[in-house]
């Protein structure tokens, strides 16, 4: 089954600042700000949305179609995905622009300044979803704004279920724009804060938010995540880690196994704990496309952290 990812490209740049913001910024000073952080440890990682699903369903054995818009520094990210085997046919280049970019400065206390150019992005509505053939699930992941409204109505249009995973870019849609993407979406997916701030403009209540959809997923960190579908709460467990060592691009790789359990018809129950356990193997590694994982660890670790066996 073909699952169409419609979302961001990104590169990530991280910086480590060896000491503590705190030491180096005068709050009584904050209105003529001018400070320089020494950063002698930096990385550059392939990120962003669309990209960061796809790569983990495939991890999964599943069939990502990546949509998104790219600038013209992109052809490093396009010689990873060559190399991983993720299918790039629908992603698509803007000339004079630069892929969306994030510079992220983390300090001794995990605090990070960043700031983020979206680029491309911005250009995504460009792509259609009536572009990719053969296309039975989707997901509408953060992008620019028009390009998720855009893509939302056109799997709406299509008969095309999908999942809308509003994530950072909740804010940017009032609770006219949230309903609509309800009705429209078969599955949603948030983690606790966005569901808080889903109610909040919205004005209602997850169940009843869910009752409009086939499931509804609310993620929350180490504390697993709480599945709504068929008039149930299901509460599913966080898998076990070996290393809590970078939790950027969890709920992407989570994302991947929702879109897996879903495209193979599995129970919401397995679906989620596969989830679970994509997200676990995830926060293992540095940076958001460095892990990897085999089928048959994939099933030994199911096994460990669920007590049965992942048939599909």
């Amino acid at each position: 089954m073909a699952t169409l990812i419609c979302g961001s490209f990104a590169y990530d740049t991280i910086m480590v600042f060896e000491d503590r913001f705190k030491n180096h910024i005068l709050p009584d000073k904050v209105h003529i700000l001018n400070v320089c952080f020494l950063v002698p440890e930096m990385r550059r990682e392939f990120g962003g949305c669309a990209g960061n699903i796809a790569y983990n369903l495939h991890l999964l054995g599943g069939e990502p179609m990546p949509m998104g818009t790219v600038g013209k520094d992109f052809q490093p990210y396009a010689e990873w995905m060559d190399r991983c085997g993720v299918n790039r046919r629908h992603v698509t280049l803007r000339s004079g622009t630069y892929t969306a970019q994030a510079y992220i400065t983390t300090d001794m206390d995990d605090n990070q300044i960043i700031a983020f150019h979206p680029g491309a992005m911005n250009e995504a509505h460009v792509n259609k979803v009536g572009d990719a053939e053969g296309v039975d699930l989707g997901i509408i992941a953060p992008d620019g704004r028009q390009a998720m409204v855009e893509h939302a109505e056109q799997f709406f249009q299509a008969d095309i279920p999908f999942v809308f995973d509003p994530g950072q870019g909740l804010p940017m849609f009032d609770g006219n724009d949230l309903n609509n993407f309800i009705r429209q979406a078969a599955f949603l997916t948030v983690n606790d804060y966005e569901g808080e701030l889903l109610q909040e403009r919205t004005n209602r209540s997850l169940d009843s938010i869910a009752a409009d959809l086939q499931a509804l997923i609310v993620t929350k960190g180490a504390a697993g995540s709480v599945i709504y579908a068929d008039g149930k709460r299901l509460n599913i467990p966080a898998a076990k880690v070996s290393d809590v060592a970078d939790p950027t691009g969890c709920g992407d790789a989570h994302r991947a196994g929702l879109l897996y359990g879903i495209a193979h018809h599995l129970d919401w129950e397995t679906t989620g704990r596969i989830a679970s356990l994509m997200g676990g193997i995830k926060i293992e590694s540095h940076g958001t496309q460095n892990h990897s994982i085999s089928r048959s660890e994939l099933e030994t670790r199911f096994v460990e952290n669920f007590g049965y066996q992942l048939a599909a």
